[in-house]
């Protein structure tokens, strides 16, 4: 008999992946629902954020892509958009999400949602229910790219007239770091307080 619940316990767990709690929350300023997931000791939305504000925009200014996925904001705005209780993660909170799922090298896999993402998705399995989706940027003339093929989001991190952001690619299963300027459009994923 424990051997039997010992094995229905390891297929719980397979089924729900790194994500051991989901759920949803409802911003109150617009009532918009987001899927939450939460990982490790961490809870994320499990969507980009889609809360209409100065300097935010839809890809291609179509509401559809809104819908889909989420806005893109400037660094100035994703500082201080994400709703009470819940703040635009630092790169070390990235971090921590990326060592819980096993390091920049693997963990893009683990984070990129199974859909919307151009061919080939390499390595996406979405085991931990976080769904990161290919949301392209506004350049800061606005001109966008890399729908369907690249996810950007925000860090509070900065140097000096740039900021940092963390990005997925439809070509490999990493997850990279680097730098832009702050008047790009990038999505926003964020982290509960």
């Amino acid at each position: 008999m424990k051997i039997y619940l010992f094995i229905l316990s390891l297929g719980i767990l397979s089924l729900t992946g790194y994500g051991q709690q989901t759920g949803t929350f409802t911003d109150l300023r617009d009532g918009k629902a987001y899927k939450i997931v939460k990982i490790g000791n961490q809870t994320w939305m499990a969507e980009n954020l889609n809360y209409t504000t100065n300097n935010s925009w839809c890809y291609n200014d179509s509401i559809i892509n809104c819908k889909t996925y989420g806005r893109l904001y400037t660094w100035s705005v994703a500082k201080n958009v994400c709703p009470t209780g819940w703040h635009l993660p630092s790169d070390e909170e990235w971090i921590t999400l990326i060592t819980f799922l096993g390091g920049e090298d693997s963990a893009g896999g683990k984070l990129k949602s199974i859909k919307f993402w151009g061919n080939p998705n390499t390595g996406a399995t979405d085991s931990s229910r976080f769904s990161g989706l290919p949301g392209g940027f506004r350049y800061d003339v606005n001109a966008y790219f890399y729908l369907g093929q690249i996810g950007y989001w925000w860090t509070t991190n900065e140097y000096d007239i740039y900021a940092y952001y963390r990005y997925l690619s439809h070509k490999n299963k990493s997850f990279f770091s680097t730098f832009c300027s702050k008047e790009f459009g990038l999505s926003i994923r964020c982290i509960k307080d």
